[in-house]
């Protein structure tokens, strides 16, 4: 039995989450079923959107595969990267990187947490109903706080009462693969891009049409080729290629997406942290026909703990939605986004955002000049001004990105690549400046370019 309690700040669909993780690790083989989301639901006396959530996750991590109309089983791919004196061991070892270069990463110190605390306290203070299922959709307060930002930084068109508020990017996607599945069959995927993506939707048992992407997106003659209504893409910052789509295409793909009876789910993903110029506005805010699902995060910019998300949703997604049976239970607990909300509506957001995005700028342009210092002309920069990575590529052909991980491994330094996420043929090395203070990027990078010195020797 898992050890699941409602009463901790943890949202109870991560805490199963893990324990079923751990589980899956200690007891589990390869292949091996697990229990069905109605069964979990009733044996720990929880709502089936929780046992989905944990599920979902567990699915995008790549910990579990789904067969339609069979039910979850533990997957190969995870159980051969897990090494075996674990599997059957309650003790897990996980592994301490001396440097991790994470992608998608922010230092614990840069979280806000004396106020959030503060306002944490504040809420508990309040009159809260904790004995009735809170709204749906989401807190009013947090909705309408949101609504407002999206508006006046973010050029979208909506009121709080077209947000839904929910956990994380991978339990959007999943609301949304579960709402569009009777609409759609086929979901068109920017190849390369974000894996996750992909992964939700085949787990509903959408058909998966790869469209190309180019140095200005999305293909619009690939989109137009594969005849998809659904398509998933980037616009702003595309995952992992940084390029972004201007607006006369925007406007081509809006009027395709409308003539097509389509939909395009627009993922704003690392539009927050722009250090060269101006962020894009959403495309969002340029559909004039109701053609656009807005998806947006707190992960990049405040924290990936806290696992909340938003989608905006046009009347007919809307629809679908209030008549499901995921409209009558909130996805993210109380008193995290009631929080959030006052966080917001204090000012907290904004100057935490205008803070974020001047320290990681002055990171990302240290960086990036600690790079070409350590690595002179040896690599060329692929991906570069956004987020919290700045992706790179060695010069010499024969030079070997896997035998560089390993040899970093064995240094203590933990090193992504692209095409590992993201399919395709497009491969670059993802070095994350986020989870580093300013003043530990040189030590990091000057050993991480003994690594790739070692490795050049070699090539």
């Amino acid at each position: 039995m898992y050890k699941l309690d409602a009463t901790l700040k943890t949202p109870l669909h991560i805490q199963l989450y893990k324990a079923i993780k751990d589980d899956i690790v200690t007891n589990y083989s390869v292949g091996e079923k697990l229990p069905s989301i109605r069964k979990v639901a009733s044996l720990y006396n929880i709502s089936k959107t929780t046992v989905e959530s944990a599920y979902t996750q567990l699915y995008a991590e790549g910990v579990i595969d789904s067969q339609p109309k069979r039910g979850y089983f533990v997957a190969d791919i995870f159980y051969m990267q897990t090494p075996s004196q674990n599997r059957h061991n309650t003790q897990q070892i996980t592994q301490n990187y001396k440097y991790d270069f994470f992608p998608a990463q922010l230092k614990k110190e840069d979280f806000p947490q004396k106020i959030f605390k503060r306002l944490c306290n504040k809420v508990l203070s309040e009159d809260i109903e904790f004995g009735a299922y809170g709204d749906g959709q989401g807190e009013k307060e947090l909705r309408e706080a949101i609504a407002h930002y999206l508006q006046s930084l973010r050029g979208v068109q909506c009121s709080s009462k077209q947000i839904v508020i929910c956990s994380g990017f991978s339990d959007a996607m999943g609301l949304l693969a579960k709402l569009l599945r009777k609409k759609y069959t086929h979901f068109g995927m920017e190849e390369p891009g974000y894996h996750v993506a992909r992964k939700v939707f085949q787990e509903y048992g959408y058909k998966i049409e790869p469209i190309a992407v180019t140095h200005d997106g999305v293909s619009l003659e690939a989109l137009q080729n594969a005849q998809v209504k659904l398509l998933y893409t980037t616009p702003s910052h595309h995952y992992p290629t940084g390029v972004s789509i201007p607006l006369a295409k925007r406007l081509k793909l809006l009027e395709y997406s409308n003539t097509q009876d389509g939909l395009i789910i627009e993922d704003d993903y690392d539009s927050e942290l722009v250090y060269y110029n101006r962020s894009i506005p959403s495309l969002q805010g340029l559909d004039t026909n109701e053609r656009v699902v807005y998806i947006g995060t707190f992960a990049k910019s405040l924290s990936p703990a806290l696992r909340v998300s938003y989608m905006v949703l046009p009347t007919f997604v809307l629809e679908l939605y209030k008549q499901s049976y995921d409209a009558h239970f909130p996805r993210v607990d109380i008193i995290t986004q009631k929080t959030l909300a006052l966080f917001m509506q204090e000012g907290h957001w904004e100057r935490h955002l205008r803070k974020i995005r001047t320290l990681n700028k002055k990171k990302h342009h240290h960086f990036k000049q600690l790079l070409q210092k350590y690595l002179k002309d040896t690599f060329t920069i692929k991906a570069e001004g956004a987020g919290l990575a700045i992706l790179i590529y060695p010069k010499e052909p024969s030079f070997d990105l896997q035998k560089l991980q390993k040899l970093a491994e064995n240094k203590g330094i933990k090193l992504y690549l692209a095409k590992e996420r993201s399919g395709g043929n497009f491969e670059a090395l993802r070095m994350g400046f986020g989870g580093f203070g300013l003043d530990e990027l040189e030590d990091a990078v000057r050993e991480f370019a003994e690594v790739w010195e070692r490795c050049l020797e070699k090539s």
